[in-house]
């Protein structure tokens, strides 16, 4: 597929109820989302034409609106249907979607109480989120600057676009390094996550500790990748992990619906090797997303 920008693309996008052309479904300059972070989203999969826990993602969608306080115009049956639609509409069968809810232009000032809550999905084809040839290997990791914020900071279990520009930074400044992406740590010093996904730690005890999800998105991947684990005899350990215990970790992964399970080989100093369990687990999510 040839690299265009996400504004110039054949196909079509579901905006306030209607498929557009794609080129067409555009917002003004002076829009709340743009100006004041009004704005949430999901990112999903859809593998051989079913779009995987969409009901989730569509739950998690309303409640991050809600957390905005946005109230969106629609159920949560007609974005899942719209989603359906919009699939084979664009004769897609593998791809990303991306539902996205924003506050409009009837008000610019930090009070937008009339503002219109418009919401549009655009799907499209998306290969591996990290090099495939280096997936499998590990990906190496840097330490970002940025923490996640306090929950007395803002409302970190929403997927809202304001929350991301710090993961932003903290991915370009490590891929100007020559990293993949960057591990954050949250307001205490304490491992949080990457910037677009969970992390896991297989520890000398043989069981998968990852952090407790209490000021960063408990991902529906990183749940769906613990039941995974207890299915195939992987304790789960979800406590407090401080940066210097990487030391002791012998393997490392991300989760995320871009990243599904992605191997990580060094973060930093710390090395890891990608066994036994990131591959369990790499296969058993990809087996579970595709199947029939």
């Amino acid at each position: 597929m040839v690299n265009l920008s996400f504004d110039n693309r054949e196909g079509y996008i579901w905006y306030n109820g209607n498929i557009v052309d794609w080129r067409t479904a555009n917002v003004h300059v002076l829009n709340h989302g743009l100006h004041y972070a009004s704005c949430v989203f999901e990112g999903e999969r859809a593998y051989n034409g079913k779009i995987f826990e969409t009901e989730q993602h569509t739950t998690r969608l309303f409640k991050s609106a809600e957390s905005l306080d946005m109230n969106i115009p629609f159920t949560e049956s007609d974005i899942i249907e719209a989603k359906n639609v919009l699939l084979k509409k664009n004769s897609l069968i593998d791809a990303y979607v991306r539902p996205v809810v924003w506050r409009g232009s009837e008000m610019m000032a930090v009070s937008a109480q009339t503002t219109k809550i418009n919401v549009a999905i655009a799907v499209w084809e998306w290969p591996s989120y990290f090099d495939p040839d280096q997936k499998m290997q590990g990906i190496k990791l840097d330490i970002a600057k940025w923490k996640r914020p306090s929950p007395e900071c803002g409302p970190v279990h929403a997927k809202a676009a304001g929350l991301y520009m710090i993961c932003t930074l903290s991915k370009h400044e490590a891929e100007a390094k020559g990293y993949s992406d960057a591990l954050m740590l949250d307001y205490r010093g304490q491992i949080a996550e990457a910037t677009g996904a969970n992390i896991f730690f297989k520890m000398p005890d043989g069981k998968l500790h990852t952090p407790l999800a209490d000021c960063f998105l408990n991902g529906i991947t990183r749940r769906t990748v613990i039941g995974l684990a207890k299915a195939n005899g992987i304790e789960i350990v979800e406590r407090k992990i401080m940066p210097e215990e990487m030391a002791d970790a012998e393997e490392c992964f991300l989760t995320g619906t871009a990243a599904e399970v992605t191997p990580v080989q060094s973060i930093g100093d710390y090395k890891f090797t990608p066994g036994e369990i990131c591959l369990k687990l790499t296969d058993a999510y990809n087996k579970l997303v595709n199947e029939k």
